[in-house]
């Protein structure tokens, strides 16, 4: 429910701003500058027999001391701690602590007292905590650790389930006002070679926890993280939980920002990472270069048009399906389904079924025997197909591959191709859009784990010899951004001289690997001829090449 502020720019009792505070129409209040929450306004700035803070400052404020010390029953704290922090508490004709008074030293002067009433857990501030130190600073010099909490009886909690070894003190705000306070102590930590942060085990501890972390040199702070059912020290002092806490103190974690992380930490990981496994290219020479396909990478395919970009593509598919047992997603832009499956089917018949003149040489049962390979033994379809009904839209071809990937379960998903998905993004800016869609196609590979194929043109050359003639490719031909190398696992272009007077080097097709994350291992991988008969690439070995190539080029 929505508070009405009665008043605003009060004065607060807790940390001694002029006017920080709004007063709510039902007396509650807040302040804005140390972030704390007094359930009534009126009793925090004024006690039993206490006066209210001077809020001008003009004049000295009294110092509460009244109260004896004795163990603090509530929370379990002896009497032995809390005389060591100065700690009072007060208690009713029944023998019941009914108020604790926390001491607040400048040096070692009292500055200020903070008391808090049990039953209701509000508290107050008599004096003000300008120029004090920490809660319990006062008491240690310097030392190997010293533990910082968020409360004062966590404080002293956290020295007894230590075994009160150790220097353990206190942010004085809470954990809204945690990096201010410990600013203000600074000088105080660099006598020490740990900080240990313990705040409880709720959002705004474990934010503060990361805000108090990053103020420190790195290595020097380590953030505690209570066993599951503990909210803070305390209470696992009150549910004699000494082991539990002293296990998960001295497995404190070192503070390293997100993306950082400590390798002394992570030996098991090293060892025991999940390996990679590698699906084989069906071309040797590939293999030799890149090791195999591997999901979890993206891979782009490019060359110049009318190079073979299908026809690789349509081997690659093929490939997957019959060497692996995983499912497998094509989206393909620029051409109907069923030319799809015909590509597919064409490959494992040894004939090019995509032209009607020679797939109606085939029977239904014939057709249907090679139809099989979509399928496992237990007839479950293994490829998907998107089908675009001639209607392309970013966001839903996105959509479409993420389901692919997730709903059908696809392992290897191919695009073709790049530029179809630009077109798609009605975007005027031909770079912007392709940064824009391999990102996401980058975050698509790590978030799932999928292997993606993409296919991409490559940009007009200058000059007298173009792709068509076969010249050597290099990152820099990708069309339309840098992004395309850089977001890419690995970059396999086409070459070929379609153009030649021989007609064994105008259907032989040079692979040059441009970019391998993987292996670091480019250059030209292998060489493959095109059969017009069957439709199908074989791989070349140097004694089969009869014709002498030129990579010459000439701009």
């Amino acid at each position: 429910m929505d508070k009405t502020w009665d008043k605003l720019h009060q004065p607060c009792p807790l940390c001694g701003s002029s006017d920080a505070v709004g007063v709510n129409a039902d007396g509650s209040a807040k302040c804005f500058s140390c972030g704390e929450f007094m359930p009534s306004y009126d009793n925090a700035c004024q006690g039993k027999n206490m006066e209210t803070v001077n809020i001008n400052q003009t004049k000295q404020v009294d110092i509460v001391d009244e109260g004896t010390f004795s163990a603090l029953t509530d929370r379990k704290i002896s009497q032995g701690t809390a005389k060591k922090y100065g700690v009072k508490c007060v208690h009713d004709l029944q023998g019941n602590v009914v108020k604790h008074f926390y001491p607040y030293f400048n040096g070692h002067e009292l500055s200020a007292t903070k008391v808090r009433n049990v039953k209701t857990k509000d508290f107050f501030v008599n004096g003000s905590y300008n120029d004090t130190g920490l809660f319990g600073q006062q008491l240690f010099k310097g030392g190997k650790y010293v533990t910082i909490t968020e409360g004062e009886c966590d404080a002293m909690a956290t020295y007894e389930l230590l075994g009160s070894k150790w220097a353990v003190v206190s942010i004085k705000r809470g954990a809204n006002g945690a990096v201010r306070d410990i600013k203000e102590s600074l000088e105080f930590f660099d006598n020490f070679e740990n900080v240990i942060i313990a705040f409880d085990k709720d959002k705004a501890g474990q934010e503060a926890s990361i805000k108090v972390a990053r103020l420190f040199k790195p290595g020097k702070a380590r953030i505690v993280t209570l066993p599951n059912g503990w909210k803070d020290p305390n209470d696992m002092l009150k549910n004699n939980r000494h082991k539990e806490f002293v296990e998960a103190w001295w497995s404190a974690k070192v503070y390293t920002p997100s993306g950082v992380i400590n390798v002394s930490e992570q030996r098991e990981k090293f060892h025991n990472r999940e390996k990679k496994e590698s699906v084989p290219y069906p071309y040797e020479g590939l293999n030799k270069k890149l090791y195999g396909l591997r999901q979890g990478e993206l891979v782009t395919l490019t060359g110049g048009t009318g190079l073979g970009k299908s026809s690789v593509t349509r081997e690659i598919e093929h490939w997957l399906i019959k060497s692996t047992n995983d499912n497998v997603g094509i989206i393909a832009l620029e051409e109907d389904w069923r030319r799809t499956i015909d590509g597919i089917l064409s490959i494992e018949a040894n004939a090019r079924l995509y032209i009607d003149q020679i797939r109606e040489r085939y029977s239904k049962e014939e057709l249907d025997k090679f139809f099989d390979i979509l399928y496992d033994g237990n007839n479950r379809n293994r490829v998907w197909i998107h089908s675009h009904f001639g209607t392309n839209d970013i966001d839903d071809i996105f959509s479409k591959l993420r389901f692919m990937i997730i709903g059908c379960d696809c392992k290897w998903v191919v695009v073709d191709h790049l530029h179809m998905l630009v077109s798609a993004v009605h975007e005027g800016d031909e770079r912007r859009a392709i940064d824009t869609i391999m990102t996401r196609l980058r975050s698509l590979v790590e978030e799932t784990g999928a292997g993606i194929i993409l296919v991409s043109h490559l940009r007009r050359i200058d000059g007298n010899k173009g792709h068509e003639n076969g010249i050597e490719v290099s990152l820099s031909h990708l069309r339309g951004s840098n992004s395309i190398g850089q977001l890419s696992d690995c970059v396999i272009a086409l070459e070929r001289n379609q153009q030649s007077d021989d007609p064994e080097e105008a259907r032989t097709t040079r692979m040059r690997v441009l970019k391998s994350r993987y292996t670091g291992d480019v250059g030209l991988a292998t060489r493959v001829i095109y059969d017009h008969e069957t439709g199908r690439l074989s791989e070349l070995t140097d004694s089969d090449i009869s014709f002498e190539e030129s990579n010459e080029e000439a701009f």
